[in-house]
């Protein structure tokens, strides 16, 4: 293999994992907001019980 050719197939081997890891990265923060908006839900909840209010 020539060197530019290396080049190009290492050049290509990285861009082809970059979107592997990006979904994983996607994946994770929309768990942390549904956790946290799990969290809210949680406290909006309690707080209405509180007050003494019926929450759906």
């Amino acid at each position: 293999m020539t060197d530019t050719k290396r080049k190009l197939f290492y050049a290509g081997l990285i861009l082809a994992t970059l979107p592997v890891g990006a979904c994983n990265t996607v994946e994770g923060a929309g768990e942390d907001i549904e956790s946290a908006g799990d969290a809210i839900e949680d406290t909006a909840e309690e707080a209405g019980e509180e007050a003494g209010e019926a929450v759906d």
